[in-house]
């Protein structure tokens, strides 16, 4: 399959830059092509602009956009790795959502999942959190981050085969047995998303 990673954050030394690297090396180990879109490092521009705005007049849009779409249609599948900032999606990929994520390109009718264009391609969600599962469950940090995600936005694309995973504790005082045993799981969860008996 041919994998298209999204990745968002700015830091070079990090727990998301580490996942990333792991998540690199173990699908090409599985046979799959990589492309990785490094949203900071490319220097996007996340903020709405008014020539995206073509898109309800089904006008061109930007030549950047384009080139990002071109990446997603070039994917048999996506990766999304970031860290959870306020509860939500860092502004940076909330950026790369509104403007790429299109519609005409990749969605048309919100009632109707099945008009959705992209839906072909399966998702793997590997997103950091410095709050345990136990606060997200509580305060449901969990249910409205699958809401905005796997609902508000994948869904409107008709994407159905999402895998998400939330790494939690990950902070100044996390044991760095636990980090090591995140990335133990990341082949496992690559396998899970793009398995070829799918």
């Amino acid at each position: 399959m041919k994998i298209l990673i999204v990745y968002t954050h700015p830091l070079q030394k990090c727990f998301s830059r580490m996942v990333l690297d792991r998540t690199e090396r173990a699908l090409r180990n599985q046979g799959h092509q990589v492309k990785t879109a490094d949203l900071y490092a490319e220097n996007f521009q996340p903020a709405m602009l008014e020539q995206d705005f073509a898109q309800f007049e089904h006008k061109p849009m930007p030549a950047e956009i384009v080139a990002e779409q071109e990446r997603v249609e070039w994917s048999d599948g996506l990766v999304f790795i970031f860290p959870v900032w306020w509860w939500s999606v860092p502004g940076m990929l909330k950026g790369w959502i509104d403007r790429v994520i299109s519609y005409g390109w990749a969605w048309l009718d919100p009632s109707d999942p099945d008009s959705g264009l992209l839906r072909e391609r399966p998702i793997l969600v590997m997103a950091m959190a410095g709050a345990s599962a136990e606060a997200f469950s509580k305060r449901k940090y969990d249910q409205a981050l699958a809401t905005q995600l796997n609902v508000g936005t994948w869904g409107y694309c008709g994407f159905k085969d999402v895998t998400t995973r939330i790494f939690h504790d990950l902070h100044d005082g996390s044991p760095k047995s636990l980090g090591e045993g995140y990335l133990d799981e990341v082949s496992g969860l690559c396998g899970q998303a793009f398995s070829s008996t799918k």
